[in-house]
């Protein structure tokens, strides 16, 4: 009488056991993957802070190109308004591609920028300038780097909450897919944002 109780509720406390780990897993890859986002939120701030101080060290230089300095600074605060929104609720499809959307306008402007700043040898000579070029440089890098963790930790959630049993638990308790950052640019438009002076 006593085996059969205990096999009964081996039988009864087993499922639950596994329940609680796969949900405490689902958890902790969810909190990775969100954490992941942080270091991303953190390197787009960082750009963000960088570019008023490059457009106010170039509107010396390029008083004429007024139109493309207003430009890199609205598209950093429309870049930076959509981080915030995507901070709130990381893997959140509609939130994400707004993002994508104005980071690709933000690196379009500033390539224009760029561009310009080609033919102002003062400007390219500037120290300031410099400076802010090879930390906007690091910082491209390190947003780079910050997208590859966060897909990897998104897709490790993913993976978790859609396999079977685990899918079961993911359902029960609300654990959504997670989307990746993509590139929202073509071809032509996928390459980085060239800073060198």
């Amino acid at each position: 009488m006593s085996i059969g109780l205990i096999v009964f509720l081996v039988i009864l406390i087993a499922p639950v056991l596994w329940a609680i780990g796969a949900y405490n897993r689902l958890v902790s890859l969810r909190n990775i993957f969100k954490n992941s986002f942080a270091q991303i939120d953190v390197q787009l701030k960082r750009r963000y802070d960088l570019i008023p101080n490059l457009v106010e060290t170039a509107k010396a230089y390029m008083a004429h190109e007024r139109t493309t300095l207003e430009a890199v600074i609205a598209a950093r605060n429309s870049a930076s308004s959509a981080r915030q929104a995507a901070a709130a609720n990381p893997g959140e499809a509609a939130a994400l591609m707004q993002m994508m959307n104005a980071e690709s306008a933000l690196s379009g402007a500033l390539t224009k920028f760029f561009a310009l700043a080609e033919a102002y040898p003062d400007l390219k000579a500037n120290e300031n300038m410099m400076q802010l070029t090879e930390e906007l440089t690091s910082t491209e890098n390190k947003i780079a780097f910050s997208r590859q963790a966060y897909n990897d930790a998104v897709m490790s959630y993913n993976t978790a909450a859609e396999q079977f049993p685990t899918n079961i638990v993911a359902g029960l308790f609300a654990f959504h897919h997670a989307e990746l950052l993509q590139s929202t640019e073509g071809e032509e438009e996928r390459k980085p944002v060239k800073v060198s002076f």
